[in-house]
């Protein structure tokens, strides 16, 4: 560990982030940057350039993903700070890209104190995280870990119907499959909460331990259609009010469960949505998150659980899709926790709600995150804002974790 504890230059992060920024920034001072478009092309090259001024060397992957190295005084596998640099349209400033300027602070920080780092460190853009633009997310680190099919993902295609592998052989970063990472001493991610906790509990620092678990279904409801105003009211298979009577029970036995839990009905459809019509059709989506899988398990029983019939109308339940809790490192969990502890910001542990490249790399590399606070929780809007002294507590505790490794 260092005697004398290094700092990250704020001012310096806070023109980077507004620098970076600059790359498809929209009028109501968000960012539009989806993958592979030339705002990302662009930003790609301005991140290439600000990695080669302090001597790493860039390559990109067979996904695009850029890694940018500063060698270490040995060869050993590197310690890995990443994210993204694709946004939703009309996203924020932070999310993502704050990971990777985090890095590239990091490496600046070293190149400032004269510190050739024993091992090498990389920092990493993953391509198309946010999926906005070529479905699904985290598509590149979903590759890379195994998750998704590459020549699927390569067919994927835009709204213009141009497909990921067309869009990313028109960057210049269509790279080499053996380019890609395999190994790591460690894998760091610095993220915006996207959610209110921090903020709330008037906390710095989240050290996060996992990705929750999840599962999602699709409840559908079968009525008959008649004329809204001949037929009684005892005589109807109204699918609607079946319907809200399975999310009234839903909702009685969810809460219940734990206080962690939560859970969305995100989605409804009615058919055939005429007012003069009584509906024959409803079909909602009920999903669930929660890091202990019991209690995910507790709530498919729910789900299962609803009766067959009800006002007359049959109701049927299909699983969509789920995934289980995906658990951080712990020892690198701990060192985060130390640093953190070490300038005495306020913290807490925490889970994820929300999906992260982390949680697949998590599965072939000793990987962990970190959270800042997301001001209101605002995320994928323009209006999200994580303020810029919590931006450096962040890099700083992710710096002093990479001089711990370093020194191990």
């Amino acid at each position: 560990m260092q005697q004398q504890k290094l700092f990250v230059n704020s001012e310096r992060l806070k023109d980077t982030i507004e620098t970076f920024a600059d790359f498809g920034r929209t009028k109501a001072n968000g960012v539009t940057r989806l993958s592979l478009s030339q705002e990302d092309i662009s930003v790609r090259n301005y991140f290439r350039s600000c990695c080669e001024e302090l001597g790493m060397t860039v390559k990109a992957d067979d996904m695009g993903c850029m890694y940018a190295t500063l060698e270490g005084v040995r060869q050993a596998p590197p310690i890995v700070i990443g994210s993204h640099l694709d946004t939703v349209k009309k996203g924020g400033r932070f999310d993502g890209v704050l990971g990777v300027i985090a890095g590239l602070e990091v490496v600046r920080t070293l190149v400032d104190n004269g510190i050739k780092p024993e091992i090498p460190v990389t920092v990493m853009n993953f391509t198309n995280e946010e999926g906005a633009r070529f479905e699904p997310s985290m598509m590149a680190s979903g590759v890379l870990s195994g998750k998704f099919d590459k020549a699927l993902m390569l067919s994927k295609k835009d709204t213009e119907g141009v497909s990921f592998q067309q869009a990313l052989k028109a960057s210049g970063y269509a790279g080499e499959v053996e380019n890609r990472i395999q190994e790591a001493t460690a894998y760091l991610e610095l993220h915006i909460e996207q959610g209110p906790v921090l903020e709330k509990e008037e906390l710095s620092i989240g050290v996060v331990e996992c990705v929750v678990g999840m599962a999602c279904y699709e409840i559908e409801v079968n009525g008959e259609s008649d004329h809204a105003g001949t037929t009684p009211m005892d005589m109807r298979k109204d699918a609607f009010f079946a319907a809200n009577d399975l999310v009234a029970m839903l909702r009685e036995k969810l809460s219940k469960l734990d206080s962690e839990l939560v859970y969305t009905m995100g989605r409804v459809s009615v058919y055939p949505s005429i007012h003069t019509v009584i509906p024959n059709k409803v079909v909602f989506t009920v999903e669930a998150r929660h890091k202990d899988e019991g209690v995910v398990r507790e709530v498919e029983n729910i789900i299962l659980g609803l009766p067959e019939e009800q006002l007359g109308c049959s109701v049927s339940k299909t699983k969509l899709w789920g995934r289980d809790t995906v658990w951080f490192d712990e020892k690198i969990c701990g060192h985060l926790e130390d640093s953190t502890k070490s300038f005495g910001y306020p913290y807490k542990r925490m889970a994820s709600g929300a999906g992260h490249d982390a949680q697949f790399v998590a599965s072939f590399l000793p990987s962990a995150m970190l959270f800042v606070p997301s001001v209101n929780g605002k995320s994928h809007c323009e209006e999200e804002l994580t303020s810029y002294e919590d931006c450096e507590k962040g890099v700083n505790v992710l710096l002093e974790t990479v001089l711990t490794l370093l020194s191990e």
